[in-house]
């Protein structure tokens, strides 16, 4: 496992609250033409004082660009990054985007990716922008991020409990830097993380992967998601919130952005 950056120290971060709330930007002029959405907003968020700062493109997880994913948004731009999360359901809702969006995520081909690319684009293009970009995705996002690590636009990923690509050494060959983290217990993606690291180690990238024993799906949430009855279910599952693992993957995330965006400037 490539791990060049000890992660002891706590990343400096203002709290949350002092960042500024999120606006809708439209990033249809940027997606369109390229054969993405025909329709795609996004949600911006600037961290509090001057800039420039490094861009994170935000992915979200299969409910969508929920409260749940904009405080995520928001706790990156408290670390210093300019944030923007496309929403890959704009153009027709969850209902008509969710299943192909779903297959892109794991396929590698769809105009999600355009999208994707559309906002990275969109944060390059603001004069705040050091010109580095990251991407960081959730769940479906977090194939999302991986698929995006090879695509050679971005300079740094975390993927967060997301499917790996079929073909881990075609998608993953010259990948930009990624830090990763999945859950011990989570059923879908057994043995993910230790698969992950291997390839990375077999591609010569840059990586810090990282599985929690105790935690399952979901475990970076800070609340439950569905229905508040069957919230006991879901505990038993290994779904959702795990707060120790979720403070210890912050920590790597931020650690790791912060060597690879921060420390980063594109001409």
């Amino acid at each position: 496992m490539t791990r060049p950056h000890p992660h002891h120290t706590t990343p400096c971060r203002l709290p949350e609250d002092a960042v500024p709330d999120p606006v809708s930007v439209t990033l249809t002029h940027l997606s369109a033409p390229v054969g993405g959405s025909k329709r795609l907003t996004g949600h911006l968020v600037r961290p509090d004082g001057p800039g420039p700062w490094p861009g994170v493109v935000v992915a979200h997880e299969v409910m969508g660009a929920n409260d749940e994913m904009l405080r995520q948004a928001r706790r990156l731009a408290s670390a210093g990054y300019l944030t923007l999360m496309p929403d890959l359901y704009t153009d027709g809702g969850a209902r008509r985007c969710l299943i192909p969006t779903m297959r892109a995520a794991l396929s590698g081909h769809g105009r999600a990716y355009q999208d994707i690319a559309a906002a990275r684009t969109y944060l390059v293009d603001d004069p705040d922008c050091t010109g580095a970009v990251g991407i960081i995705g959730f769940c479906m996002g977090g194939s999302f991020a991986l698929m995006a690590a090879g695509s050679g636009i971005f300079d740094a990923a975390s993927a967060n409990y997301g499917q790996l690509p079929k073909d881990m050494d075609q998608a993953l060959a010259g990948a930009c830097p990624i830090v990763a983290s999945y859950g011990g217990r989570d059923r879908q993606l057994k043995g993910a993380a230790a698969k992950l690291d291997s390839a990375l180690d077999r591609l010569g990238v840059v990586h810090d992967v990282k599985e929690y024993p105790q935690a399952g799906h979901a475990f970076l949430n800070d609340e439950q998601f569905g229905p508040r009855l069957l919230h006991p279910l879901y505990r038993v599952a290994g779904l959702g919130p795990v707060p120790e693992a979720s403070v210890d993957a912050w920590l790597r995330i931020e650690a790791f952005f912060d060597s690879h965006l921060k420390h980063t400037t594109k001409a």
